[in-house]
């Protein structure tokens, strides 16, 4: 299973889904993409959202902390 993270180290969203990844023994990839400019391209590109968290699960793209449509992407 593939799980990335396009994340910013303020993001209060991407601090819940971090933790509820890690808190379901979820191992992601993560990328700060403040500071990563070519991860925060290939986030729009996969989104065609700014905006973060963007969980790209098994190529599933979740934009924001949503539980249920990150569980439903873990199950497949």
């Amino acid at each position: 299973m593939a799980v990335t993270i396009y994340s910013t180290p303020t993001c209060g969203f991407c601090r819940l889904a971090k933790n509820y990844l890690k808190s379901n023994s979820v191992p992601f990839t993560e990328y700060n993409v403040a500071t990563d400019a070519t991860k925060a391209q290939e986030m729009v590109r996969k989104s065609g959202q700014m905006g973060v968290p963007v969980l790209d699960v098994n190529g599933k793209i979740i934009v924001g902390f949503d539980r249920e449509a990150i569980d439903a992407a873990l199950k497949r």
